[in-house]
């Protein structure tokens, strides 16, 4: 009997010591095991849930290249390093891009159509456009503002809940089995143990004994009690141990305290996953994370007319035959589109209930001067773009907001423009009035005096012969393509020192008709296009400053010796394709000054019989255009210098459609040239 007592002692007191040193653990590492199961689960759960969104996942698609011509090409961003330039360089500042008549700034990023993303990128054009995964489901739809369909709520909501049903059990799940399954073999051993006990205490103990082994066997099931307590996590509280158990709290607090400040995030990271977890662990839930921000809708949703719709705070009633403006009261809205209507008037209180208005978009519609209230646009004090593209206007629109920043009335009947039309707008940066019937007779020199801000200005597609007068100090790019400038005088830019950006294309210039002081002096001035216009030479007396001169499609037969040797820093792009020039043309100086500079040379489609001299003097030349011409052989050093390859920065060369047999080709002729995969010499001409 000693022996059973203290055999039940002994065993009580290593049950004490064991509970006691699990009641030392610090709380640090069981929540930092914890989380960490939390975090490895939810981590599962986060890759099960991506493999299972709905949002369609597109592809880039590399669009057909197409090989250079005078409309505007658009190329790959995924694989412009390799890709060749094309005339959509210019013109513009260095790097800026041409796409239909706006000039677009290096890196710029636009969506000219759903699907299509196009970059600008060192003046090449480079668009990519996706397509979508097809979807299995039978019914799917297009969100508003995406390019892709996606399946209905009903059968998204029953494919995520079959699929989450086949998911793995997560983490904290299989822990959960395995701890049930630990504590149910413990139970099921003590319980043996305890059977096998009564049956020899029953022989071998008298009444007493079975009354101690009694109280035994119940404190020893206590103990069994508490453990499991333990090891369910729960707290476990010894009733003769308030003293110890303060102290541990005392200390079990500094612990806290120092422990805080690391545990913070922590705990803050998993009371998100638990939450998320708990969701997973029922079943009947299965919570897909947001893949892009959702804003909030408005309060107070807008009225709207049919076919109209509202995303985030545009409104757009595009193609939906309007006859008149709807009245709209939201004053959250800041764009509204009306594209495309039948608008004829724009009485005062039309946008009444929209005073927050930044952009508003009215073209393509029938909108004349006599139907726009002196008042229409009073109250729209934070607008700040306004497009009247497309519609039947006969003048400036009366006290427009001195908000605004962007004007565009092209394509209208615009007949005159006075002292007063931009009256108040100090900050209009950017003003269009293509396709009108503007000339030097009709439009005020004073008229674009208040403009102070203004920088971006076009005015192609009028009837102008020669440059406005007064322009603006601060204009930096100017159009005046597809009108009648016959002349440029000395005095029509004297007072834009800003300027950058001139295009002339398709006018009636002769170089004998430029002045040579009209720009010679201008330190900004770095592109001119001046294609298809009357000239019969490379002119003289260009700007020191420039960067990229566009001659396409003229006369030209001559270009001048040392024409560009006054540049600073040297001239870039010279295009020159689809003139006359013969070799009696090119002066064994018409390119000095342009050696160290020049990047890209167009030749093409001229009346060369053999390689222009200088060529090999060019160590910045990039690319090379001499296809189309009349050439019937390439000398060893006419384009390449062998002792001077290791310097040639020569990427792509265009022999095509000459006269070139090439089996007589020096082996050396192309020595300087970075790849002859970018030697394009086929097709020739026979005859």
């Amino acid at each position: 009997m000693k022996f059973a007592v203290l055999y039940y002692f002994l065993l009580l007191l290593t049950l004490h010591i064991d509970l006691g040193q699990n009641e030392e653990t610090s709380r640090k590492q069981r929540r930092k095991i914890y989380y960490r199961r939390l975090r490895k689960s939810s981590l599962s759960n986060h890759k099960a849930k991506r493999q299972l969104g709905t949002h369609p996942t597109t592809i880039a698609k590399f669009p057909v290249y197409f090989d250079y011509s005078t409309d505007e090409n658009f190329e790959s961003f995924l694989s412009f390093p390799g890709r060749e330039s094309t005339y959509n360089v210019l013109p513009g500042k260095k790097g800026h891009c041409l796409v239909k008549g706006m000039i677009m700034y290096s890196k710029a990023v636009w969506s000219p159509e759903p699907c299509t993303t196009c970059l600008c990128w060192s003046g090449r054009v480079l668009c990519d456009e996706t397509v979508c995964h097809p979807q299995t489901c039978s019914q799917t739809f297009i969100p508003e503002g995406e390019c892709c369909p996606v399946c209905s709520d009903t059968e998204q909501r029953e494919s995520l809940h079959l699929l989450h049903k086949q998911l793995p059990p997560t983490q904290v799940e299989i822990d959960r089995v395995f701890r049930k399954e630990a504590l149910q073999s413990e139970e099921n051993e003590e319980e043996i143990k305890e059977d096998e006990d009564k049956e020899q205490k029953k022989k071998t103990a008298g009444p007493v004994d079975q009354e101690n082994s009694h109280n035994a066997e119940e404190t020893r099931e206590e103990a069994s009690k508490q453990r499991s307590q333990v090891e369910e996590g729960q707290a476990y509280q010894y009733p003769n141990q308030a003293g110890e158990e303060e102290e541990e709290k005392e200390d079990e607090e500094e612990e806290e305290d120092e422990e805080e400040e690391e545990d913070e995030e922590e705990e803050e990271a998993a009371a998100a996953v638990e939450e998320e977890e708990e969701d997973t662990l029922r079943g009947d839930v299965f919570r897909m994370p947001p893949r892009f921000p959702i804003p909030a809708p408005p309060r107070n949703r807008p009225t709207l007319p049919s076919k109209c719709s509202l995303s985030y705070k545009t409104i757009s009633c595009i193609n939906v035959k309007l006859s008149q403006i709807p009245p709209i009261t939201a004053p959250e809205i800041t764009s509204l589109e009306l594209v495309g209507n039948s608008i004829t008037s724009i009485p005062d209180e039309a946008f009444n209930g929209l005073p927050n208005l930044e952009r508003l978009d009215l073209s393509k519609n029938n909108i004349t001067s006599s139907g726009i209230s002196s008042k229409a646009f009073k109250l729209l004090k934070k607008l700040l773009r306004l497009n009247l593209d497309g519609n039947n206007l006969i003048q400036i629109p009366s006290e427009l907001p001195s908000t605004l920043e962007e004007l565009k009335i092209n394509e209208n009947n615009l007949q005159a423009i006075d002292e007063e039309s931009f009256s108040d707008l100090n900050k209009l940066v950017t003003l269009e009035l293509e396709g009108n019937h503007l000339s030097e007779t009709n439009v005020n020199p004073l008229a674009f005096k208040p403009l102070k801000s203004l920088s971006y200005l076009r005015l192609g597609k009028n009837k102008f012969r020669i440059i406005p007068q007064g322009l603006p100090a601060s204009v930096e790019e100017l159009y005046l393509e597809n009108n009648q400038i016959e002349e440029i005088t000395e005095i029509c830019f004297n007072h834009t020192k800003m300027i950058t950006v001139i295009v002339l294309r398709y006018n009636k210039i002769e170089e004998n008709r430029i002045a040579p002081l009209a720009w010679i002096n201008q330190g900004n001035l770095e592109s001119i296009d001046l294609s298809y216009n009357k000239l019969y030479h490379v002119p003289s007396y260009l700007p020191k400053s420039l960067l990229h001169l566009v001659l396409i499609g003229n006369q030209i037969e001559r270009i001048p010796g040392y024409v560009f040797g006054h540049m600073e820093p040297g001239l870039e792009y010279l295009y020159l394709s689809f003139n006359k020039l013969t070799n009696d043309g090119v002066d064994p100086v018409s390119f000095y000054g342009a050696y160290h500079s020049l990047r890209e040379l167009f030749l093409d489609h001229n009346h060369l019989k053999s390689i222009p001299s200088g060529i090999q003097e060019m160590k910045a030349l990039h690319f090379l255009r001499l296809n189309n011409n009349k050439i019937r052989n390439i000398l060893p050093e006419e384009i390449c210098n062998p002792e001077e390859n290791s310097d040639s920065n020569l990427e792509h060369l265009h022999l095509e459609n000459n006269y070139i047999k090439s089996r007589e080709i020096s082996p050396y002729a192309f020595s300087c040239v970075r790849s002859y995969s970018s030697i394009v010499l086929k097709p020739q001409n026979t005859k």
